[in-house]
Parts: C-alpha cells; structure tokens; sequence
C-alpha cells in the first residue's frame, strides 16, 4: 500500500523501532507541513492510506473530496476534533484510533513549565548563554497555591508533583474533580473566579469539547494576580481567541507558559508571545518522547497492517 506520513516534525519516525511493521509497504514522510492546499492535496493525493499525528492537519470536506485514493486514515492517538467523519464516510474513508492516552508525558512537561515559568530558568540561561549577569528576582513554589483547573489524569499528577514541591493544591472542576480533591485533601475553589483570583500559579487540565471552546476568557484573566502564573499545555482553543495576549499585556496574569497555539506550528519566530520576556513558549511537545512515540505510533501502525490484512482494527463510530 501507498502509505503517507505527512507533519512528521521532530523527523523521527522512521528511526522507531515499531516502525519496521510497515516494512513491504511503500512510505512517503514529510516534516515540514504543507504551504497551503494545493500542496497539501499535491503530497496526499497518491496515498491509500495516511497516518494522522494528532491534529496537524485538518482532514475537512473540502479536503477529503480531493483524495479519491485515500482508503484509511489512521490516528496518532485516540481522538481528533480535526476529522469531518461524515465526509469520511461518504467516501469510503476508515478513521482507526489508537488505544492509549498516556497522561506522564504532558504532565511532565506541565511541572518543568511551572518550575522554569517561576525560578525564570528559560530566561536567566538565555542571558549567561549571551554573556549577561542574572539580574531577576523569580518566584519561590514552596508555599504558593497551584490552581488545577480539570483534576484529571493529567491534573491529578501535576497536582501531585506541585504538593511534593510544597505547593497548596486548589482544584477547580467538575464533580468528579471535586471527588478527587476531597479523595486527596486538596482545596477545591468554590467557583471559577475564586480559582482564578487566588492562584500563584495556574494550570488548564480541561478536556476541549464544544461546552469547554473558550471557557476561559478576558474576564477570568483579569481576576489573577499580577505576579501570577497561567501554564496551558492541554489545548489553545480552552482561551478566547487572542484573550491570553490582551491579558499579559494588561498585566494579569503576569507570566504565562504555553504549548498549544491557535496557530500550528509556529514557524519563523512568527507569534508575538516569542518576543515577550514574561513567557515561556515551547512547541506543542507536552507529548513529544521516545516512549509515548513507540506507544502511539506502535498502535497507529497496527491499524495499519490489520487493515492490510482486511480485519481492520479500532475504527471511529463514524466509520464503522
């Protein structure tokens, strides 16, 4: 089979050891993403079968009408909100999803931003790296209030990691948010403004659905402190659009650390939060390491080849 993988960014793919399971197969990869369109239809257009890494490409209508070739796409992952199903359908296109969705990657990468977010690590070893002297006052841990708003999965060991470095837990969420902080004997914030207003520190763990899209907007920004800081590595569309930047900008929250854009990627130094001292930018690489690669790519790859074998595996309910 034709098999493309398009928006491999980090250029590794085919040096995972699970990636030998396509072996007989012919594969196409790119890293950099397309320019518009007409290339991207361009680099799609021979394959039977495109593997989906996370949501890096929207596959609209517009799109999969122009891919009379394109028998399955395979997900990078359990879900994507980038994926018109119905279009799909009407194609004859599966969608397959993976099964796991491990929480320790993003949840790592949440810690490191809230550590280096508030000692000023990025910023302070950018300036040795330049020759400058240290000439910041950062902000202690032990003792703050980490603000958790989603305790899930993710949240959950944040919240955990934040308590071992002597921070006080304030969750904010839904019942079984509330359940698990009563469970665990943090404080649970008695509405979403309070959350706001008495965290030093935080952290968007909320799932992005319809009734979550820009559930945070200018009004909850302007209830932190002004020496507070916002860390979003869970989805950029859970903040109004352009809402984080007018509320730096303002002053509150103060600091920000993010990995999800409104925009991706980020190419160029093309995004204003780049040339700001007072945030810290990494690019959407929450769930970007060697072992979350294997895993994910692993169970995309098995798709493929029990399609390949005509028992396809995990479809989408669209595509079933």
């Amino acid at each position: 089979m034709k098999i493309t993988i398009p928006d491999d960014y980090q250029d590794i793919v085919d040096r995972l050891s699970c990636f030998a399971l396509l072996a007989g197969h012919e594969v196409t990869r790119y890293r950099e993403p397309a320019a518009d369109m007409e290339q991207l239809v361009e680099r799609l257009h021979p394959a039977e079968v495109i593997v989906a890494i996370r949501e890096r490409i929207n596959f609209s209508r517009a799109l999969i009408e122009r891919l009379p070739n394109l028998r399955l796409i395979a997900l990078v992952g359990r879900a994507a909100t980038t994926i018109d199903y119905t279009a799909c359908a009407e194609h004859n296109v599966l969608v397959s999803t993976g099964a796991s969705n491990s929480p320790i990657a993003p949840a790592e990468l949440t810690v490191a931003l809230i550590v280096a977010g508030r000692r000023n690590v990025a910023l302070e070893a950018e300036r040795m790296r330049r020759g400058d002297w240290p000439c910041t006052l950062s902000h202690r841990l032990s003792g703050s209030t980490l603000g958790i708003f989603g305790l899930g999965a993710i949240g959950s060991i944040v919240a955990r990691a934040g308590a071992g470095l002597g921070m006080n837990i304030l969750a904010w969420g839904q019942e079984t948010s509330a359940a698990k902080a009563a469970a665990a004997g943090y404080d649970f914030a008695t509405s979403k403004a309070d959350l706001f207003e008495r965290s030093d520190v935080l952290s968007l763990h909320v799932r992005l659905r319809k009734d979550t899209r820009g559930i945070v907007g200018p009004d909850d920004l302007a209830r932190m402190k002004p020496t507070a800081l916002l860390v979003n590595t869970s989805r950029s569309e859970l903040i109004q659009p352009g809402a984080l930047l007018a509320g730096l900008l303002a002053g509150r929250p103060g600091y920000a650390a993010v990995d999800v854009y409104e925009e991706e990627p980020i190419t160029n130094g093309d995004h204003p939060f780049l040339s700001m001292a007072n945030v810290l930018c990494t690019p959407h690489i929450g769930w970007a390491e060697w072992d979350n690669f294997e895993l994910y790519f692993r169970e995309c790859f098995e798709q493929i080849v029990a399609y390949a074998r005509g028992e396809p595996m995990r479809l989408a309910a669209a595509s079933r």
